[in-house]
């Protein structure tokens, strides 16, 4: 045995020389340790979160103006047919694909406010009975309520409370009221004689069921096609907050369809 200290296995891991590797001047070829892949950045959670508001209110954006809208009742210018609280779903295609227009920047949601439309593809048009929720022709921040009673070329008038279209008496007993048994004369007040008036192009004359109380076509006439914001077609919430704590919401106006 030799006097030379023999030396324990290193763990360095420092590149060394393969065996019978040489390069063209005789010398050993020495690997060089793979370099490090950089890898992408992780999102940070504010950024995520960021993204997945806006994202969300784009596609709420967007399902308001095209495809259906939500509105509350506030009052009663439509009851029996709709309630005060009642919510309700307002189709945005019933009647073709719509392109807003004559819009306007706002601070709350959404950030853009539409004050009329144009179908890009038309499905159809309003027809008598539809019930129509569109910009109310004296003040466009609000939207009003109302059921088509007159389309274009029909000419509408009232007598003695009666509603005529084309001369023909309309059948409206089983969705409209009246509670006062009064009859003022066409020349006070429009509310129980009025006309007649022969509905222009591209125009509807809307009245509401609650005949005796409603703001309507007797009082500021027609409602511009474009105006139109949809076709109401479902109740999903009902809210008296009247009576008993139980009686407070309406369960059976839950999902019930307007007629």
């Amino acid at each position: 045995m030799s006097g030379e200290t023999k030396r324990p296995p290193s763990d360095d891991l420092t590149p060394a020389s393969q065996p019978g590797r040489t390069d063209a001047a005789g010398a050993p070829v020495v690997f060089a340790e793979p370099s490090a892949v950089a890898k992408p950045g992780k999102k940070s959670l504010v950024r995520e979160y960021a993204e997945a508001i806006i994202v969300a209110m784009l596609l709420a954006f967007a399902i308001r103006v095209f495809v259906v809208q939500a509105f509350k009742i506030p009052s009663g210018s439509m009851i029996p047919t709709l309630l005060i609280g009642d919510h309700i779903l307002v189709s945005k295609l019933a009647y073709g694909i719509q392109w807003p227009s004559q819009c306007k920047f706002s601070a709350g949601f959404p950030p853009i406010n539409c004050y009329a439309s144009q179908a890009l593809i038309e499905f159809g048009k309003p027809q008598r009975g539809d019930i129509i929720v569109f910009r109310f022709p004296e003040d466009e921040e609000k939207d009003f309520i109302k059921r088509v009673v007159g389309t274009p070329g029909d000419t509408v008038q009232l007598r003695n409370k009666t509603v005529l279209v084309n001369g023909v008496a309309l059948d409206d007993k089983l969705f409209t009221q009246r509670i006062d048994p009064g009859v003022i004369d066409g020349t006070i007040n429009p509310r129980d004689n009025f006309g007649p008036v022969t509905v222009p192009d591209g125009a509807y004359f809307v009245m509401g069921d609650n005949r005796d109380q409603s703001l309507d076509s007797r009082f500021w006439g027609f409602v511009r096609e474009e105006k139109i914001r949809g076709k109401a077609f479902r109740i999903y919430w009902s809210w008296s907050g009247q009576g008993q704590m139980t009686e407070w919401v309406r369960w059976d106006r839950f999902g019930k369809a307007i007629q």
